[in-house]
């Protein structure tokens, strides 16, 4: 059995103050055996954003990687975001933008999926995904991190992801079995799995922290692996609580290859 705790889209700087250290003691209470972050720690991208993000993420017992998100970057400091986009995030949270986790019979890889160019939509190239592929391990469950999904429902208005369809496509055929993303500030799992099952299950989270006007509430998932079973908690916290309710449950099974609701 193995324990990987997704959150995402923190956005320190614009936090629900109240429920930060709610959600860190939640999160250790977890005792995940990884912590994948998948971007936005800072709302900005400024110096003070970052310390309070990694000063948040050093007070995680648990082994941890972080890719960037579109937030943790300059959006105004035009100069700085197309010479050194990452200036900060090297300098406070870690070097490697695409770091790759394993623990016990998951393997997870980071991309980072951030445009310089175009600030708010991401992209993934031909490259990022041939990286991923080289290095999956058959013998273990692949999963990827990334910031900005790969598809999108019907109402969701923000532009997907250049390369966003071809990426998935190849990964489905090459053995990746689930994508971990946030951006969204919308929860969904399965969504797009279809009555026959798919041979990727996404994992859109929402905001972990976040308290901007329209987000109704925070939460993070931890995804508990064992054989072909998945058992997935989601813990959520409305806006109109004081903190976490207990966690719901999903299951997901594999079978021939493509994941079912269990």
């Amino acid at each position: 059995m193995t324990r990987i705790l997704h959150l995402s889209d923190l956005h320190f700087g614009l936090e629900r103050r109240s429920l930060v250290e709610p959600l860190l003691d939640r999160v250790n209470a977890a005792r995940a055996d990884l912590v994948v972050v998948t971007g936005d720690l800072t709302h900005r991208g400024r110096s003070a954003q970052f310390a309070q993000a990694a000063a948040f993420l050093r007070r995680i017992e648990a082994p941890l990687m972080a890719v960037p998100g579109n937030h943790d970057i300059p959006l105004f400091r035009l100069t700085e975001r197309m010479m050194r986009p990452y200036r900060r995030w090297r300098e406070t949270i870690a070097e490697n933008l695409e770091p790759i986790g394993s623990v016990g019979q998951v393997r997870v890889q980071g991309v980072n999926s951030v445009d310089p160019m175009a600030w708010q939509r991401g992209i993934i190239s031909s490259a990022q995904v041939g990286r991923v592929i080289n290095a999956l391990d058959p013998g273990c469950v692949n999963i990827v991190a990334l910031h900005h999904p790969m598809q999108q429902r019907p109402q969701v208005d923000k532009a997907l992801m250049h390369g966003a369809e071809p990426a998935l496509a190849r990964f489905e055929r090459a053995g990746v079995q689930l994508v971990l993303t946030g951006h969204l500030h919308l929860w969904a799992i399965g969504a797009f799995l279809g009555p026959g099952g798919r041979p990727v299950l996404q994992v859109q989270a929402g905001t972990a922290l976040c308290d901007r006007p329209g987000d109704r509430q925070n939460e993070f998932a931890v995804l508990e692996f064992s054989g072909p079973d998945l058992l997935v908690e989601r813990h959520v916290a409305p806006m109109t609580e004081q903190g976490f309710r207990p966690p719901e449950h999903l299951r997901f099974a594999r079978k021939n290859g493509l994941w079912l609701p269990g």
